[in-house]
């Protein structure tokens, strides 16, 4: 079930619906819900995608709601939803805007979600942008870097396997707590999104993944051996997951315009293409498909599996 640094490319997908950005948000999606959701949630279980991810915002404040959207599902209840018709996909949030909220609070959430789906949750974390949810929230959001390394730091002991975790921060402090359930992986992986700086710093040195966002093709290769001098600077000798958003694809030819960066064409050509990930350093893909319908993306989904994933480790 973990996704290796050693074999083939993994790959995933961000759930559509959940998030309805008019940047990536498909048209049929509005009009989607629940049953859309459960079915290319299946689909992806069937099809061997390796996680399924799921975002978090709170509230979007105005100012950015006709960027945004103000669709935003909360992770922790879709992907609760998810893990009870699943049986084999990761579930990930990607990302958690975990320095929203007290890490106790945090890891009662994910703990119960990884005991419920038999240990198939990535906690996938990130710092946030939106100033109005950590006003909103009461949370520091000038300062949400330090607010995110020690957010993490004391999520690695809540969702440890103690049931009185201890941790001792400037921020947060607990001890004598119980917490039951535990998760039901020893240790529940988790992934830093980002691509700035202060992001892949974190993720060198506190992440088991890297999520970058963003980055193009040319930039990853540089953004990669950063990371690694990061953590072998750090001094930390175990392999670290290292991620990447593909283009948008679409497997065969489209008769639609699906944009102009969008990866189309034969499967072999598709997988030829997508191998440059692995090359440069990658270990697991994000994938999305362009489709006008749901039918038509777990067509592509099923397509992608079935006639791209094969070539994918050649």
């Amino acid at each position: 079930m973990p996704i290796s640094t050693t074999g083939p490319l993994s790959y995933g997908m961000q759930l559509p619906i959940q998030s309805q950005s008019p940047v990536f948000a498909e048209g049929w999606e509005a009009a989607a819900g629940p049953a859309d959701l459960a079915e290319i949630a299946r689909t992806a279980d069937r099809a061997g995608f390796a996680y399924l991810a799921s975002c978090d915002h709170v509230a979007i404040p105005r100012r950015l709601a006709d960027a945004m959207g103000t669709v935003w599902y909360d992770p922790v209840a879709t992907l609760s939803f998810l893990a009870g018709i699943t049986e084999r996909v990761l579930l990930m949030s990607h990302v958690a805007i975990v320095g929203l909220r007290h890490p106790l609070a945090t890891a009662k959430q994910y703990a119960t979600l990884d005991r419920l789906c038999g240990g198939r949750l990535v906690l996938g974390v990130g710092a946030g942008h939106v100033a109005e949810e950590f006003e909103a929230l009461g949370a520091d959001f000038d300062g949400r870097g330090g607010l995110l390394d020690e957010t993490v730091d004391a999520l690695r002991a809540a969702l440890g396997p103690e049931e009185f975790p201890e941790f001792a921060g400037k921020r947060f402090s607990f001890s004598g707590l119980g917490q039951l359930p535990r998760p039901a992986q020893d240790r529940v992986p988790v992934w830093v999104g980002g691509s700035s700086p202060a992001a892949v710093r974190r993720a060198a040195v506190r992440g088991d993944g890297w999520l970058p966002q963003g980055d193009p093709r040319e930039r990853l290769p540089a953004q990669i051996a950063r990371l690694k001098r990061l953590r072998e600077a750090a001094g930390i000798g175990t392999p670290i997951v290292v991620g990447a958003i593909t283009e948008p694809l679409y497997v065969g030819d489209p008769r639609w315009h699906v944009g102009r960066r969008t990866l189309s064409g034969r499967p072999e050509a598709v997988a030829e293409s997508l191998r440059a990930y692995r090359d440069m350093g990658v270990h697991q893909i994000q994938v999305r498909f362009r489709s006008r319908s749901r039918g038509e993306l777990t067509d592509q989904m099923a397509a992608f599996a079935a006639e791209v994933a094969p070539h994918l480790g050649n």
